[in-house]
């Protein structure tokens, strides 16, 4: 049996290391995406998020931090993971293929001021890659989080994030601090913007008599 102290402390020491080699290497990336969706929230777009398994499920955390709140009260902000409806995700799988189950939904609902973010720890996923193909093709900016050496979904992205490891765990708890990032900066930006406008009486008549 392992010594429990020790694989905390492994574990631990592991997430810090990559976190602090991501922070050296992606910093610019990472502010160049949240900045990506800022503008497409702000011009009425929305975010489109997808990815497998852990993936899947932190696509959905982030449309929820965006649609819902993450920290500070502002308007809602138009985000849906593409991994949440199973009769879509299941009659896609059925009739044309696994391989589909991203790309049929960003071909309905995908338009050009949107963005795709497709997420993938091992970077090879085949239906991030094509979703990401079809989104570019329209019109979309596209954004990859990754892990291992980034792979095919890497290469198909307008901006690839690549966190550099093989251990699935690691990368994971790595890209969830990455996409808690990207959320606060794009509320910063929204709460930003609204703060710009004056909503005194006096922006609204003209000013006084």
């Amino acid at each position: 049996m392992p010594n429990e102290h020790q694989v905390l402390s492994d574990a631990v020491r592991e997430t810090i290391a990559l976190h602090q080699r991501v922070l050296d290497q992606q910093a610019e990336r990472i502010v160049e995406a949240a900045r990506v969706v800022s503008a497409s929230i702000a011009a009425g777009g929305k975010l489109l998020i997808f990815g497998n398994g852990g993936s899947a499920s932190d696509a959905q955390h982030v449309a929820a931090e965006l649609v819902g709140r993450y920290l500070s009260e502002r308007k809602a902000l138009a985000a849906i993971a593409l991994t949440t409806d199973t009769s879509v995700l299941t009659s896609i799988g059925n009739d044309y293929a696994f391989d589909r189950i991203f790309v049929r939904q960003v071909e309905a609902i995908g338009r050009p001021r949107d963005v795709a973010l497709g997420i993938s720890t091992s970077g090879r996923s085949p239906n991030v890659v094509t979703a990401l193909v079809e989104a570019a093709d329209r019109g979309l900016a596209t954004i990859a989080l990754t892990g291992s050496d980034g792979g095919a979904v890497g290469r198909v992205a307008g901006i690839h994030i690549n966190v550099p490891s093989s251990s699935t765990p690691r990368v994971q708890e790595v890209h969830r601090t990455l996409l808690h990032v990207i959320c606060e900066l794009v509320e910063a930006s929204v709460l930003a913007d609204d703060s710009s406008i004056d909503d005194s009486p006096l922006a609204h008549d003209g000013g006084p008599a």
